[in-house]
């Protein structure tokens, strides 16, 4: 499947979050490539503007192993909080005092009629891959940008893609001067462990190939 549904469009370019549409449409695409032969997991959903372009890829598959995994503890990355470049106060709970974009979440996920495909994992990314032994068709590191956040989701989700399986970087950018220097590193990580090889680029999203190891392998 090229093409996106035409509904599931309409509902990414309205949802709330920081996912161009053409990197959105490469998600797409790739996932629909990849979530026949197993699962896709999401590591930073947000508010589930990219979740919809994975899970739109899920839909037109079907079948049981068409499920996208988005893991988040949706209290908001560095950048999302107060004072902060990307801070909304429309996702603050005022009561808590914390972000929560989990209300957000769903009620776009059920708007797109997605909730069969998409499924929210809430709790932090280091300690769900700490418990996670599900073989991955597809990865998409989209968390927090922090280089400790973004090494851990590597280092902790990596290791669970199958042999050929995707390793999906947002927010890459060679360039110190256009973005953070953590996911690129990531990215460069991934290509010196000699486990993965690039097969697209698209904007700042990085698209690299587990040629090296299976499930359940370690990865450098």
């Amino acid at each position: 499947m090229t093409n996106m549904p035409a509904d599931l469009l309409e509902h990414a370019r309205a949802a709330k979050g920081f996912m161009p549409h053409d990197e959105g449409l490469a998600l797409f695409r790739h996932a629909s490539a990849s979530v026949g032969l197993g699962p896709v997991l999401e590591v930073g959903t947000y508010c589930g503007k990219s979740a919809i372009y994975l899970g739109a890829a899920a839909r037109e598959a079907g079948g049981p192993q068409a499920v996208v995994f988005t893991v988040d503890h949706h209290r908001g990355s560095e950048e999302n909080q107060a004072g902060w470049e990307h801070h909304d106060a429309t996702l603050v709970d005022v009561e808590l005092g914390l972000m929560d974009t989990m209300p957000v979440f769903r009620r776009t996920i059920a708007l797109a009629g997605l909730e069969d495909q998409v499924v929210a994992v809430v709790g932090r990314s280091t300690t769900v891959s700490a418990h996670w032994r599900t073989p991955l068709s597809m990865l998409f590191i989209d968390g927090g940008h922090a280089e400790v956040h973004a090494q851990n989701d590597y280092t902790g989700w990596a290791p669970w893609l199958m042999s050929d399986g995707l390793l999906v970087i947002h927010d890459v950018f060679p360039d110190p001067a256009n973005g953070g220097r953590p996911p690129y590193d990531v990215y460069l990580r991934a290509l010196a462990s000699g486990d993965f090889e690039e097969v697209d680029v698209v904007g700042s999203l990085r698209v690299l190939r587990r040629t090296g190891g299976d499930a359940g392998d370690a990865v450098s």
